[in-house]
């Protein structure tokens, strides 16, 4: 591990090879896991915000779901996180036309009607960072569900630091971004 910042991170962030797949992994990231992603206070209350805008895109079985469970929730584990369906699919999800699983959010985003993006966590998906008193810890979780975007990364030799440049940069700004590319590009590792 490196430290930047007040960051630990994991030398696997810096030597993975990583490219999102969509056309075969379909989206499985938002569907699959037993809970739903993990939210900082600001942004429950910025989709809380929002979700009329983001509402449109969803489907009524999952704005019903919003409705029942509200727009953010405390998971099993005392987390707050996006509410989900059946115990799998985040209730802002919509399916594409090719069966694709997207973020409703995240569209609402791309069509210019709000300024939020999508949480932080899964803007950095796969890596996962866990907030300590005196520290963050970033790493890489490696999961079968992108093993196609593991494949891509390393067909197109883009490093996983690279491919989340923008969502680490958002995480921890420019300066620290470009503090981690120095080290992935000069500190030696076996």
């Amino acid at each position: 591990m490196i430290e930047i910042g007040k960051a630990l991170v994991s030398f696997d962030v810096l030597d993975q090879q990583f490219l999102c797949d969509l056309s075969k992994c379909k989206g499985a990231c938002c569907v699959e896991g037993d809970s739903g992603a993990p939210l900082t206070e600001e942004e429950a209350k910025i989709i809380e915000e929002v979700y009329p805008e983001v509402e449109p895109y969803l489907s009524e079985r999952n704005r019903a779901e919003v409705k029942r469970q509200g727009f953010s929730m405390i998971d099993s584990d005392g987390d707050l996180v996006t509410p989900i369906i059946g115990n799998k699919e985040c209730v802002y999800t919509y399916w594409d036309e090719d069966g694709t699983v997207k973020c409703g959010i995240e569209r609402a985003y791309l069509d210019g009607k709000i300024d939020f993006r999508k949480p932080v966590s899964c803007h950095l998906f796969p890596i996962r960072i866990t907030e300590y008193k005196r520290f963050d810890a970033v790493n890489y979780q490696e999961l079968d569900i992108c093993k196609p975007g593991k494949a891509c990364g390393k067909r197109e030799q883009l490093p996983l630091w690279k491919f989340l440049k923008e969502p680490l940069i958002r995480k921890y700004g420019k300066e620290w971004y470009e503090e981690l590319q120095y080290a992935a590009e000069n500190i030696p590792r076996d």
